[in-house]
């Protein structure tokens, strides 16, 4: 992403989101979560078509992830793009909730 975006964070008790306002479009891109116990789970990310392809979506999951580091909580990656961008990133390993198979 080559300009800065500003990130907005929404916490409640039970669920939140990261969002950024897209300039001059009245749209937002989102990742949302769902709280589970110490963990949350990444169920949403979307990114308007306009906006795609500019790296919006890895800067909300790198939001998340320094979120977990700094408050201790692990992060489910239940959304496909949350998924991946765990599996592209081993180093964060240390945030990924424990679930069943």
């Amino acid at each position: 992403m080559d300009e800065k975006i500003e990130i907005q964070r929404e916490d409640h008790v039970t669920h939140g989101a990261y969002t950024v306002a897209l300039p001059n479009s009245g749209e937002q891109a989102e990742l949302t979560w769902q709280a589970a116990g110490e963990a949350r789970i990444a169920d949403h990310t979307y990114v308007p078509d306009a906006m795609r392809g500019k790296g919006i979506a890895a800067e909300l999951v790198k939001a998340l992830v320094a979120d977990a580091r700094e408050k201790g909580f692990t992060v489910v990656p239940q959304c496909s793009y949350v998924d991946a961008a765990f599996r592209r990133h081993p180093e964060w390993a240390d945030i990924l909730a424990e679930t069943e198979s």
